[in-house]
């Protein structure tokens, strides 16, 4: 099997090393034909052109800044598009647009080319030490067939449903990520500015109940199953906590922007009339304004869990 790779930047470059490292014939190429050279050295092979790549590879991984990128090395007049094999495989590793993988799959699937969007998490660090997750969309039956390749660059190679559902998964993932930083440094800079030293602060708060439990298994209790009762913790307790904060936060005077509105949730919920219910009775709200209902089996979300612990 031939793997071809374009994209040899701070997570490419090191994707790339580990593919050749598991033992594959690698061919790749980048606009900066220097940042090629450690993998030539290693035993990969230099394509001066996306074409050579397609020509020769059975399957063809990606790692590219954006969609415009994605879009001119999968359809400019020397792109994959017009070079690639039928039969063979495209796995997209960048952090894309999910309508963007949509409307790529469909053109290829007309010339017997799968396309899969399979962004990659974990960071530079997990670049290079093969630790990272991979959120494939697309067909499942060519995901098996490239699963060991996969598993040569991160260590959570998984099957997330059709055509963009890897990129939904990402942009899920990210978006949450820098949400919860901006509400970290809402919260911490108040408490740092209500008078406790930073160090101890952080020492505090990570032996807490959400420094204890990792951030998306949050999601698998109440919220998963639409099960609000018994309440773990209430939300008239909730809202008495986060009231409180908010007061403090006025009285040091450090704004507190996402804590407001995450106040006015819980407000909502309680003029609902939840206040018995389970703190996380709130997160309905958001569910109504997107038109979605989540109502998962209990025993298939602790199915799902088991699996994905690690």
């Amino acid at each position: 099997m031939i793997v071809g790779f374009i994209g040899l930047g701070t997570m490419g470059g090191s994707m790339a090393l580990n593919i050749r490292k598991a033992g594959y014939d690698v061919v790749v190429n980048d606009l900066r034909r220097e940042l090629a050279d450690r993998h030539v050295e290693a035993g990969c092979t230099w394509a001066d052109s996306i074409g050579k790549v397609a020509e020769v590879a059975d399957v063809v991984f990606t790692s590219l800044p954006g969609p415009k990128e994605i879009n001119l090395v999968a359809f400019n007049e020397d792109g994959l598009l017009s070079g690639m094999k039928p039969g063979s495989a495209w796995f997209d590793l960048s952090t894309s647009s999910p309508t963007s993988a949509r409307e790529i799959y469909p053109r290829f699937q007309s010339k017997s080319i799968s396309f899969l969007d399979a962004p990659v998490s974990g960071g530079p660090t997990g670049a290079a030490s093969g630790r990272l997750a991979i959120w494939v969309g697309g067909d499942e039956a060519t995901f098996n067939k490239y699963k060991a390749v996969l598993d040569s660059v991160g260590d959570q190679a998984k099957y997330i449903g059709p055509i963009g559902a890897g990129s939904v998964a990402k942009l899920v993932h990210n978006a949450a990520g820098y949400t919860i930083q901006a509400a970290l440094a809402e919260v911490f800079t108040m408490g740092v500015k209500a008078g406790v030293e930073p160090l101890q602060l952080w020492d505090a708060i990570r032996a807490g109940a959400n420094g204890r439990v990792r951030t998306f298994d949050r999601l698998g209790g109440e919220f998963l199953q639409n099960k609000w009762e018994p309440a773990s913790f209430a939300l008239r307790l909730a809202h008495k906590d986060v009231s409180l904060a908010t007061q403090l936060a006025r009285e040091v005077g450090v704004p507190m922007r996402l804590t407001n509105l995450a106040l006015e949730e819980l407000t909502e919920a309680m003029n609902r009339g939840w206040e018995s219910k389970d703190s996380r009775v709130a997160m309905l709200l958001q569910e109504e304004r997107a038109g979605v209902l989540i109502d998962e089996n209990a025993a298939d979300v602790d199915a799902m869990k088991a699996k994905g612990d690690f």
